[in-house]
């Protein structure tokens, strides 16, 4: 029973020892006096409390110490407690300490917290950085279609990281300055005779404003011809004009075509017309003989005219006289 005793009590010491060396940090305070940071036993228990990694806070506050950096544990807790990343911010105040580079605490954790990468954002500053645009087609006054690639070398801006526009806005507007110049450029040839005319007139646009890059040199690296967009042009538009012409002259046929319809629907009708009035022709002899205005032989007088007439139309038309009678026969079968 006794041993039982024994062996609770020296369970219940290690536990309660394990919790006093986890909320009270004695090593780490221990590191943190040697290494010339004051940290208090109580700042050290407050953090665990706040859920605060002790040890980070007093590493990062150790480094910022070696390096000459004058910071407190309460700006490191602070930024740890918004939700940044203190090491990195530690580390970019270091390397922005030794290139000279103007760079704050305030101004770190902010550019911390929008969300960029502030130690990488120095290094560039201090090593700058190639971008390679894609491929850029555009086309000369001549017509011909040019495919420019650049290479870009920028510099971060520190002051504008925050609120500041990133590479894609750099490149696309490099893009729009390489179309403007061969746009304005008289022919192919002389993009391709010189080059760094476009590099002279886009640096010249001031591309990097409003933006967290600083540009340094825009060099073109490969510079191809594409097609022959004027003559493909000019083709489409002929195309276009052919297509129009077939148009209007299908529609001046058409209307010919209408005309004539119209012109034999005319002719019928006036044929129509003239049978008619040939109808009434023995209506009106038969009613002269009624009345007495014509006699026999004047009615044979007047056939022996029309038969005369027609006499004379044959010889001057035989073939006329031979197509109306086959006409006449075969109206008969």
């Amino acid at each position: 029973m006794e041993n039982y005793t024994v062996l609770i009590w020296v369970i219940g010491g290690i536990v309660a020892l394990f919790i006093f060396f986890y909320f009270i940090p004695v090593n780490l305070w221990f590191t943190a006096l040697i290494s010339g940071v004051r940290v208090s036993l109580v700042e050290l228990v407050l953090m665990r409390v706040r859920k605060v990694p002790p040890s980070l806070i007093v590493n990062s506050l150790i480094t910022a110490t070696k390096a000459g950096l004058d910071l407190s544990s309460k700006d490191l807790e602070t930024h740890y407690l918004a939700g940044g990343n203190v090491p990195t911010v530690i580390k970019a105040l270091i390397s922005a300490d030794k290139a000279n580079i103007t760079l704050g605490f305030q101004q770190a954790t902010a550019i911390d917290l929008a969300g960029r990468d502030v130690f990488e954002a120095v290094q560039i500053s201090v090593n700058p950085k190639v971008i390679t645009t894609p491929k850029v087609a555009a086309v000369a006054a001549d017509g011909i279609q040019l495919v420019a690639i650049a290479r870009v070398t920028v510099r971060a801006n520190i002051q504008q990281l925050v609120g500041g526009a990133g590479e894609d806005t750099i490149l696309a507007r490099v893009g729009e300055g390489i179309v403007t110049s061969i746009g304005s450029a008289g022919t192919h040839k002389e993009v391709l005779e010189n080059p760094d005319k476009i590099s002279k007139l886009v640096l010249q646009r001031g591309l990097d404003a409003g933006t967290a890059f600083e540009i340094l040199s825009i060099d073109i690296a490969d510079v191809d011809v594409g097609q022959n967009i004027g003559a493909q042009l000019q083709t489409d538009q002929a195309q276009a004009d052919l297509k129009v012409a077939e148009a209007k002259a299908e529609e001046r046929r058409a209307m010919a075509v209408a005309e004539e319809q119209e012109m034999k629907a005319k002719s019928q009708e006036a044929r129509a017309k003239v049978i008619l009035a040939e109808a009434e022709v023995p209506l009106a002899v038969a009613e002269a003989f009624r009345s007495g205005n014509l006699g026999i032989m004047d009615y044979y007088k007047l056939e022996n005219i029309q038969a005369d007439t027609d006499m004379r139309d044959s010889i001057a038309n035989p073939q006329q006289k031979s197509s109306t009678k086959r006409k006449g026969s075969s109206d008969k079968k």
